[in-house]
């Protein structure tokens, strides 16, 4: 069963019996959002044309407040995520991000959940996107990419999407100075990330929450 939950900034979330889990953290939904995919991954890239892979499409708030950033300071980019577990229309349209955040992209957000599923699609000249239903841990991989949004249900939820392994595997189709963001900061996440090839920066996390994680690809020389 999936429930919707009011956080501290009004924004809702969802809280997933599956997993005994919620979407977001109950201090902010849209907050923890924008400070660690927007504000740690997308602005601080500060590329103007941007390939970004989601892994866990979810509530689809990261891929809506990319969108909105991407009008706001003409970045063009290239959006794909991947989900096994996506989430209903019904359930979608009682989430409030669009009356928050951007009431006349209500129609966009709506598209997000209600497109064609591993079908790429024009939303406008500056943004592309797809959504790919399946397992990440059996994705093949046919691009290069310059941001990762890592944002699955937590380590001890989904152990096999936090190891080396994996790490290992979007280390390799990640672009020189590409960077993942991600809001878990525990020890086995920063260990796997850095025995993958990394350069892991732990940062100060949004209200509620202590530290997140930036890893880096670097073919510079390590330091």
């Amino acid at each position: 069963m999936t429930k919707i939950i009011t956080t501290k900034d009004k924004s809702t979330t969802l809280y997933t019996e599956k997993f005994d889990e919620h979407y977001h953290s109950t201090f902010g939904a849209i907050n923890e959002s924008l400070h660690i995919f927007i504000n740690e991954g997308l602005l601080y890239s500060n590329l103007k044309t941007v390939n970004i892979f989601e892994v866990g499409f979810g509530t689809g708030l990261n891929a809506f407040l990319t969108y909105i950033q991407s009008q706001k300071s003409n970045i063009t980019v290239n959006y794909i995520c991947i989900e096994k577990f996506p989430i209903q229309k019904n359930i979608a349209n009682q989430l409030n991000y669009p009356e928050l955040l951007s009431p006349e992209n209500k129609s966009i957000f709506n598209l997000f959940h209600e497109c064609e599923w591993n079908k790429d699609i024009a939303i406008n000249e500056l943004f592309t996107f797809k959504k790919v239903l399946g397992d990440f841990t059996k994705y093949d991989f046919d691009n290069k990419y310059d941001i990762i949004y890592f944002d699955a249900f937590a380590p001890e939820k989904q152990p096999e999407l936090w190891n080396l392994s994996i790490f290992q595997k979007v280390y390799t189709v990640l672009n020189n100075k590409g960077i993942l963001t991600t809001y878990s900061s525990k020890g086995i996440v920063k260990n796997n990330l850095r025995e993958a090839g990394f350069i892991v920066k732990r940062l100060k996390g949004p209200e509620g929450k202590r530290h997140i994680l930036r890893a880096e690809k670097t073919e510079d020389e390590k330091f």
